[in-house]
């Protein structure tokens, strides 16, 4: 297919986890990935591509040209000989945060940018893209091959914005407009279960050897556990219901006080149930990227913040996961799932033995702060600022979720973000000390 002069292919995303070796497949890997950030924007009207309802859900139009400023910025500009930059105003207006490499444009003020055009945004992708071509065929030196990896990585992270930021546009507009027109089924009813784990001493994080990780990732480190147990589900819609039903948004005791201060000054926009739900009479419904429907009482919660989540698990009598915990749990978990790829885009049922939904689905809130592991090292330069900069204030999250690729995704990959955050696809698994007697 063929959208304003490029070709898009919105097939499954391939892995940007390469090894070096493996050079004569870069293009070809490239390619599949940048095409699918194209694809995901095709639902679109051009209307769409502008629009930033709050500072952190930025236009769709400002990723699809910040991942292409990565590119340009951190691979072209030292290592493509006698390479001209497309636009020297875009090293400005499509810089994130990366301070070392000049004053990044304010980030609630994006949707003000109607100019370049969306055409000059995709004449930008394809300047670069066939600059990265010319490089891809360059002697491949271990920096060069690194950051490639990061560029490909990086930009499968904003693949994930682009759907939860459409999400958030989408979501707020009366019209409740369709992005895709897609029915899902019926979600199964659970038979949530408790999965024992004997806790000790674990190794956590990783040493990247020849695989591609983040730096926050890193080092693999010991960690003692004691004895925990993990919901085998995570928490449906129905039980959250019952959480709303029974005040849980009005007893002080089950919050945080940060996240209850937060609920007080928010006085007529205040929380009640999660992002995009609404209710009418005793029904509840939620808007979705297919449209507005009926919550599925099976379905995982969806939408929840660090708080919410916190509050609905002391209501339970249990607790969150710490991310270790998670980790362990998940070390020899194969990471399949409900992701982009499936296309449903929206949370899908959990059936079956043993723990469910472990990748994909949700990101699940942890109680662990965003900070960093026993002798951890930022990537050095200027890329030293992608993630150690931000371990203050956030929660981490794990898993991924049904707008991340899967390919993207494994068991000691560390998302973050700040407690009151609820526009990504976040969700809730309990924890409890094996000692708790406390049932699901």
């Amino acid at each position: 297919m063929s959208y304003n002069g490029q070709n898009v292919c919105a097939g499954v995303l391939v892995s940007a986890n390469l090894q070096l070796e493996n050079v004569s497949q870069l293009a070809e890997i490239y390619l599949s990935i940048r095409q699918q950030s194209l694809a995901l924007c095709l639902p679109l009207e051009v209307e769409d591509y502008q629009i930033q309802p709050m500072a952190d859900a930025s236009p769709p139009k400002w990723h699809l040209a910040h991942v292409t400023w990565f590119f340009e910025t951190f691979l072209l500009k030292p290592f493509s000989k006698n390479y001209r930059v497309f636009d020297p105003s875009f090293e400005m207006l499509f810089n994130s945060y990366y301070n070392g490499v000049g004053k990044p444009f304010s980030r609630a003020d994006r949707g003000f940018l109607s100019r370049p055009t969306l055409e000059r945004i995709f004449e930008y992708r394809r300047y670069v893209d066939e600059k990265m071509l010319e490089l891809l065929q360059t002697s491949m030196t271990d920096d060069l091959g690194f950051r490639i990896q990061l560029g490909l990585n990086h930009e499968q992270q904003h693949q994930e914005l682009i759907l939860t930021d459409i999400k958030y546009n989408l979501g707020h507009n009366p019209l409740r407009p369709v992005y895709v027109n897609q029915h899902a089924d019926d979600s199964p009813e659970l038979n949530a279960r408790w999965a024992e784990f004997d806790g000790g001493l674990v190794e956590s994080g990783t040493d990247a050897g020849q695989e591609f990780v983040f730096d926050n990732e890193t080092p693999r480190h010991q960690v003692f556990l004691h004895p925990f147990r993990l919901s085998t589900n995570l928490v449906s819609n129905s039980e959250f219901i019952n959480f709303i039903e029974d005040g849980g948004y009005n007893r002080p005791e089950l919050w945080l006080s940060d996240g209850w201060a937060g609920l007080q000054a928010q006085q007529n926009k205040r929380w009640s149930m999660p992002l995009y739900w609404r209710r009418q009479g005793d029904s509840y419904y939620e808007y979705r990227l297919t449209g507005e429907q009926l919550v599925d009482p099976n379905c995982p919660v969806c939408h929840v913040s660090g708080y919410e989540a916190d509050a609905y698990a002391r209501w339970k009598g249990s607790r969150l996961p710490t991310e270790s915990e998670w980790e362990h749990a998940a070390a020899d978990a194969p990471v399949v799932g409900n992701f982009v790829e499936s296309k449903l885009f929206h949370p899908s049922g959990q059936s079956g033995e043993g723990m469910q939904s472990q990748f994909g689905n949700v990101w699940e809130w942890t109680q662990s702060g965003y900070s960093a592991y026993p002798f951890f090292k930022p990537f050095e330069g200027q890329l030293g600022e992608y993630n150690g900069k931000f371990m203050a204030n956030q929660l981490v999250l794990r898993g991924g979720s049904c707008a991340s690729p899967g390919s993207h995704l494994r068991a000691t990959y560390r998302n973050f973000f700040y407690p009151p955050d609820r526009w990504q696809f976040s969700g809730i698994r309990l924890a409890q000390d094996l000692t708790s007697k406390e049932s699901l």
